[in-house]
């Protein structure tokens, strides 16, 4: 079973963006998460300078791991994340992702993650190329292809994406290498659909996934059920 997933019968794996959650009751929020068969959480960290919001540090995700046994990645769009990896690690996440846009020196800083004890993730931009994190793609665990320009929730898929999410899962084949392929932006069950199709292993999907009237339907439609 790949480490993102949460249940062995899963071949594609869904993560609601806890942007989305209900922070005034988030424990019973994300208790109906894992009863809709969620596999893993993602944690939108913002800066207010790498993007225009500001939302949580390490304190709100070590009180997310108390309500949880799911996969935890924390997503630090940050401007420095090289100098807050020791606080997200000791607050229970599993993953760390970072941006190839960050002001920190890619391969050093995940290194760092790695020997925290944490799964390595690197995300990138709808502007930036793939070239930008090519070097470093033997040592990560999940790539993240963001599919909007990231900073605030509700926003439309880009469809830029699809072409890298493809490219990914051709260069994952030739060299041999093991990393996820996640996508977050605009995820609904029928951009899902296409990133499925493009190679994508986990969709993370915040304001569609959340608001849904029926969240184990929401989880299968992303899957690809009914």
């Amino acid at each position: 079973m790949s480490w993102w997933l949460h249940h062995p019968d899963h071949s594609v794996a869904v993560a609601p963006s806890l942007l989305a959650a209900d922070f005034t009751n988030i424990q019973a929020d994300i208790t109906g998460m894992e009863e809709a068969g969620v596999d893993l959480l993602h944690l939108d960290v913002m800066d207010a300078h790498f993007v225009p919001n500001l939302t949580f540090g390490p304190f709100i995700c070590a009180a997310i791991r108390r309500t949880t046994k799911l996969v935890l990645d924390a997503h630090l769009m940050m401007t420095h994340p090289h100098e807050y990896l020791e606080p997200f690690a000791k607050s229970g996440v599993d993953a760390i992702t970072i941006h190839a846009e960050a002001e920190s020196p890619l391969e050093e800083t995940l290194d760092r993650i790695g020997e925290l004890g944490c799964k390595r993730g690197i995300s990138l931009n709808p502007g930036t190329e793939l070239s930008a994190i090519e070097p470093v793609l033997d040592r990560v665990d999940l790539v993240l292809v963001m599919t909007v320009q990231p900073g605030f929730g509700g926003q439309s898929f880009d469809e830029r994406g699809l072409g890298k999410m493809s490219a990914l899962r051709e260069w994952r084949e030739k060299h041999g290498l093991s990393y996820g392929i996640s996508v977050d932006g605009g995820v609904n069950d029928v951009t899902g659909a296409q990133c499925r199709e493009a190679g994508a292993d986990i969709l993370v999907s915040g304001s569609w996934f959340c608001k849904a009237d029926d969240r184990s339907r929401a989880a299968a439609l992303l899957r690809g059920g009914s």
